[in-house]
């Protein structure tokens, strides 16, 4: 019994680490197709043309495209997304250098909501994967804190979707967990989308906006200023105003 138990579950990983590596590799297709199809570029131009590490990255990177932006825009533009969502589907990180070059490239509401869907299908696609194949990964190296998150999840249920707009908006759990645990929690995909949508977009807003003076950016540090912090953090307590009243004017309905 425990022989044919083991066989299964072998068999099950097996076929799950398949999946995974085949849903890579078709991203990392779709990437290389983009690449290819970029129009041809200059030796020392070529060279920037890669996923930006650090600021002075993201300048170079974004001097090179902003020469071939208003003639091939729509390679540009499907580029910008295709990279972004391949970023988040399997939580590499980068995606802010490439939030802050959208600022550069694009105009703001463009670049807004293009960080923002990119931001949800790709964080979404991620969602997918673990529910797929990686709920067994999930429980097995932060069992503890999944069951913390399952325990504030359930208390917060008749909430969700402000839930998930607050914790996106704020740095109390990092992304990747959200987007991995999240369907081993039973957090509904659509709420997860919008909820995604919706809260990535204050952050967003402050890259974005860092973007627009790419050029005269020295570091990290010239992103995220104090005042910053406090705007954050001011529209994730925004966030949770509808709860408030909800809990509120149930409280004194109660009472009547």
């Amino acid at each position: 019994m425990d022989t044919t138990v083991e066989s299964l579950n072998w068999r099950s990983t097996r076929t799950a680490v398949v999946i995974l590596l085949a849903i890579f590799l078709s991203s990392l297709l779709c990437l290389s197709l983009v690449y290819y199809n970029f129009p041809n570029l200059e030796p020392a131009e070529r060279t920037h043309l890669k996923l930006p590490k650090n600021i002075e990255d993201a300048k170079r990177l974004g001097t090179v495209l902003s020469h071939y932006k208003d003639k091939y825009f729509l390679v540009v533009l499907s580029g910008f997304l295709i990279t972004y969502v391949f970023l988040q589907s399997f939580a590499i990180p980068g995606s802010i250098f490439l939030s802050i070059l959208s600022g550069f490239l694009f105009s703001f509401p463009l670049a807004l909501f293009c960080v923002c869907l990119s931001s949800a299908v790709g964080a979404s696609l991620c969602y997918l994967l673990s529910y797929l194949v990686g709920r067994r990964v999930v429980l097995k190296f932060w069992p503890n804190k999944v069951k913390e998150w399952a325990q504030t999840v359930d208390s917060h249920r008749n909430n969700l979707l402000n839930y998930i707009i607050f914790l996106r908006i704020t740095p109390f759990l990092p992304n990747w967990f959200i987007n991995i645990t999240s369907p081993v929690i039973d957090v509904p995909l659509k709420t997860f989308f919008i909820g995604t949508f919706l809260g990535v977009a204050p952050p967003s807003f402050i890259a974005i906006q860092a973007g627009t003076t790419l050029n005269t950016l020295t570091s990290n540090s010239g992103i995220l200023s104090m005042h910053s912090v406090v705007a954050i953090f001011a529209m994730a307590a925004f966030s949770l105003i509808p709860v408030f009243l909800k809990n509120t004017l149930q409280q004194k309905i109660k009472d009547v």
